[in-house]
């Protein structure tokens, strides 16, 4: 028997945008345990807006489980939080709304800046370094200066190490801005890997004196680029059958919801879609050909396939909670009938 240091990780109650949480429990295993060996957790729920202190129990049900190579015999463990019977789910549980379906597929490209002294990296203590152009996918001190680099290559590491299924990483638009990309078949799974490697990323930058900043526009009103979180799926039925009239009927159903989609698509959203920036404005939705500036963007090989293969929806934003844009979008492809 070996102790395994099992890091137990949830969302907390916090609005619009929930905060990681994380406790370490200790437990005996003949080997690296499988999710159904891990025990529900109980925590004090008052301390993290998810319950009052005369009645404060809430319960982690572990979810997902990963190794962690900074740690002996470490463990992630991302976990739903329910409400005291550990039965059901609780109001902040937005892992619990998404449709349980194998066949959907979820691709999210996660961008952030990398922040020190209250500023970007590479960023002077008054005013703004060059212009953008030479930072996205840069190379170079002037581009990337001389530390973010290494931390972004850590993480993709830890991410692997974990059996995250990291697609690739990039310098981005703005200086001191980064992206990672995560794709999961299942509809929850891509976004339990996107929790799982920002938690990763916050733990790993600790030891840097650097924080993560997902805000959409942490530079505000300014000609420097926001950060999102692209998002690609598709279901079964886009990959094996689609069809253009499929295809429009579909569009026509995320235009009819566009205020429900930008609801949960990220805080703030109206600073980043603009219009500007690849960006299309926040009241209305569009599709095209390649466009990055469109709503929806359609991949050349989704139209020379007949209308089948996989969308990206250009609108969630970086501080966008992954469930409930999974969860989102499901519903209202769901609506669109399929016979």
């Amino acid at each position: 028997m070996a102790k395994y240091k099992l890091e137990y990780i949830w969302l907390d109650g916090y609005t619009p945008v929930a905060n990681l949480r994380s406790k370490t429990q200790i437990k005996d295993y003949d080997s690296f345990p499988k999710l159904e060996d891990l025990p529900n957790w109980g925590f004090d729920g008052s301390s993290t807006r998810q319950a009052e202190g005369r009645s404060s129990d809430c319960v982690l049900k572990p979810v997902a489980i990963y190794p962690d190579s900074t740690r002996k015999n470490g463990a992630l463990v991302m976990c739903e939080v329910m409400m005291p019977d550990g039965v059901t789910p609780h109001p902040s549980n937005t892992r619990a709304t998404i449709l349980d379906d194998a066949g959907t597929w979820f691709g999210f490209e996660q961008e952030y800046f990398l922040y020190q002294d209250g500023r970007p990296l590479g960023f002077p203590e008054n005013g703004y370094p060059a212009p953008q152009g030479p930072y996205y996918t840069g190379v170079g001190y002037k581009n990337v200066g001389d530390v973010a680099r290494q931390i972004v290559e850590e993480h993709l590491d830890l991410c692997l190490d974990a059996g995250i299924n990291h697609e690739g990483i990039n310098a981005e638009v703005a200086k001191g801005q980064w992206e990672f990309q995560i794709f999961g078949k299942g509809s929850k799974k891509a976004a339990d890997e996107v929790w799982v490697a920002r938690y990763i990323l916050q733990r790993l930058c600790e030891k840097y004196a650097i924080d993560v900043e997902y805000h959409c526009k942490p530079l505000g009103d300014t000609d420097w680029n926001g950060s999102g979180m692209h998002c690609n799926f598709s279901t079964e039925y886009m990959r094996t059958v689609g069809g253009k009239s499929y295809f429009e009927a579909l569009m026509k159903e995320f235009e009819k919801n566009i205020n429900e989609h930008i609801a949960v698509y990220g805080p703030d959203n109206h600073m980043r879609l603009t219009g500007l920036h690849e960006t299309q404005s926040i009241d209305k939705f569009s599709y095209g050909l390649a466009d990055r500036g469109a709503s929806i963007r359609m991949p050349h090989s989704f139209v020379k396939n007949d209308y089948k293969g996989y969308l990206e929806d250009r609108r969630p934003n970086s501080q966008g909670d992954p469930y409930a844009i999974a969860g989102r979008m499901l519903k209202t492809i769901a609506a669109v009938p399929t016979k």
